[in-house]
């Protein structure tokens, strides 16, 4: 563990190949949290345990997608033991990572139309372990809404750089107060609420970071990736695929 803030989890990315890896060990990172988009649970999991190394664990987890794509709601859930598509429900998500005793985390807040609200998290409070309060997509003014939320719904806190790019990958970390060896590790103190700070470095390399992380929204919300991913019905994690049996036939929003 390092002597200076604890054992450093960046929270939340989505780009994992060996320059991630060389990346997060050059900038003093314990562990990452891969959670890409329309990737099912079991491809995360071998890329995850692949990446893995003494020096580095890399845990995976889902970020779904509930609800629409114009009004979409993003969840982030570590544990999971089986695969639960996007475009459901909120409800439904909520139940299922119940149901798992996944640790179900908020990342950005109420940000765009990506976000859970304040309103959301008291209604499925039971169920939410920790709200993020420092994603280098946000602008200021949703930092500080998110540290509002927090102070308003007595949740933990958690930071993560939410690298769609390389580069991003260590400038955000979640302290731990003890060494994580496992995935199941992890869980048990995001489900206990043992996080202890939220850090990001700073300086003009850092808003650069942040201003090239919120361009890349434009790809992310483009109607070719829309048509492509949703309208579709072709997409992996989508509910109507055939991998998911029809079990959630009834609680899609498509």
């Amino acid at each position: 563990m390092t002597d200076r803030d604890g054992f450093r989890v960046d929270m939340h990315v989505k780009v994992l190949d060996e320059k991630v890896v060389r990346r997060a060990k050059e900038r003093g990172l314990d562990a990452l949290v891969y959670a890409p988009h329309f990737m099912r649970l079991p491809e995360i999991r071998q890329r995850a345990e692949k990446f893995s190394d003494d020096e580095l664990l890399v845990v995976p987890a889902r970020e779904v997608f509930t609800g629409t794509w114009r009004n979409r709601k993003h969840v982030l859930a570590i544990g999971l033991d089986d695969p639960i598509p996007d475009f459901i429900s909120l409800t439904a998500a909520m139940e299922e990572f119940d149901r798992q005793d996944a640790a179900v985390l908020i990342p950005h807040p109420e940000f765009l139309s990506v976000g859970v609200t304040e309103a959301d998290i008291r209604v499925h409070a039971d169920v939410i372990h920790a709200v993020e309060t420092y994603n280098p997509k946000h602008w200021d003014r949703h930092n500080r809404r998110a540290k509002e939320i927090v102070k308003n719904t007595g949740k933990p806190a958690f930071g993560s750089s939410y690298a769609h790019l390389r580069g991003t990958i260590g400038e955000v970390w979640t302290a731990f107060g003890e060494d994580i060896e496992t995935e199941d590790e992890l869980v048990e103190l995001l489900r206990a609420g043992n996080t202890t700070r939220v850090l990001h470095r700073t300086g003009r390399s850092h808003e650069l970071r942040r201003r090239l992380e919120f361009s890349h929204l434009g790809y992310e919300n483009s109607w070719k990736k829309i048509d492509r991913l949703v309208l579709s019905g072709m997409e992996a994690t989508h509910p109507d695929h055939e991998t998911y049996g029809g079990k959630f036939d009834d609680r899609s929003v498509y």
